[in-house]
């Protein structure tokens, strides 16, 4: 494994110290991403958790800070998430994320009961803060493109059982959700508004099926970047039908592509399992980007190649974009 690699999207949510002595171990760092998460604590809780795990590992963790809906819909709502926002980033915060409940989250309407999506008029003081102030946007917007199909359909065990779990999430089962070319284009209708925002499409810009439609964004929204959290096992199945396709798209993109595993620490597993979930998701994830060997995934079935990139890419994807995307030390 590279030393000194980042995973630059995890959520670390508890003050147990398993992780980081998993981290130190295989020389790793952290981005943990708060979130406006149901069944995370609140976000100022999440970022106290990050504060006493720094003092711990001070130099091995940064956060990502967001704002909630409470007041939605109100005249305190802006003036709270202002508030959110400025105390996440005086707190050390490396920016700012945007998450799915905008555009699939029933209780996030406007007064005449429609969805409200991340192109609503009333987020665009936010945006415009951001952008004046150089301050980074991550988005994770959507759902993978399977959250449309029926569980049978979907290209990847890991979204039949995480849709199969969450059916509130299935849009397939939610007809009268907005469609996933509806939250897409939302989010690409923000970034041409804004275009001097910097912005991280989380999770493949939330278009893992088709590394084509990756590209295309990247192209036309030059201050972007992506990261591959949870999204790994789709670009395999991709390079299982074309590895010189999938291959040549990280050599053409190699300075806006981020390794990321969102592995969420929540207190669900024990302090081995955790120190397997890491050291499990980072050796095959390395054994598919740096080696050509012959590989399987739980995901799918069959066989697929790695991409044996090369070193100065390898080292860019898993940790220098990291490192100049979030601000981690050198």
């Amino acid at each position: 494994m590279l030393d000194n690699f980042i995973d630059a999207h995890v959520h670390l949510n508890t003050r147990f110290t398993a992780k980081l002595d998993t981290a130190k171990k295989w020389n790793a760092r952290f981005l943990s991403i708060n979130t406006d998460i149901p069944f995370f604590e609140s976000i100022e809780e999440q970022e106290a958790v990050i504060h006493d795990l720094q003092k711990e590992y001070p130099q091995g963790i940064k956060f990502i800070t967001s704002f909630d809906t409470k007041f939605w819909n109100t005249a305190d709502w802006l003036p709270h998430a202002m508030q959110q926002i400025k105390s996440g980033l005086a707190n050390g915060a490396a920016g700012v994320k945007i998450w799915k409940n905008i555009g699939m989250d029933k209780s996030v309407k406007d007064k005449d009961g429609i969805f409200v999506m991340v192109d609503d008029k009333r987020f665009d003081p936010i945006y415009e803060y951001l952008a004046k102030n150089d301050i980074l946007l991550i988005g994770h917007q959507g759902e993978p493109r399977n959250c449309w199909l029926p569980l049978e359909e979907m290209t990847v065990n890991s979204d039949r059982d995480y849709f199969a779990g969450h059916p509130e999430y299935h849009m397939f089962k939610n007809p009268d959700y907005p469609s996933y070319q509806a939250q897409m284009q939302a989010r690409d209708n923000v970034l041409i508004k804004h275009p001097d925002l910097k912005y991280v499409g989380l999770h493949l810009f939330s278009m893992e099926y088709s590394l084509d439609e990756v590209a295309k964004r990247l192209e036309k929204f030059p201050n972007s970047k992506t990261d591959l959290a949870e999204r790994i096992c789709h670009v395999q199945l991709q390079a299982m039908e074309d590895h010189e396709k999938v291959r040549e798209f990280f050599i053409k993109y190699q300075d806006r592509i981020i390794y990321g595993t969102d592995v969420i620490e929540d207190g669900s597993m024990t302090d081995e399992e955790v120190k397997n979930r890491f050291e499990g998701l980072w050796q095959a994830h390395w054994d598919f980007f740096a080696t050509s060997k012959e590989l399987t995934a739980p995901e799918f079935d069959g066989n697929f190649k790695g991409l044996a990139l090369p070193p100065e890419v390898l080292e860019k994807i898993f940790r220098d974009n990291a490192i100049k995307t979030y601000g981690f030390l050198t």
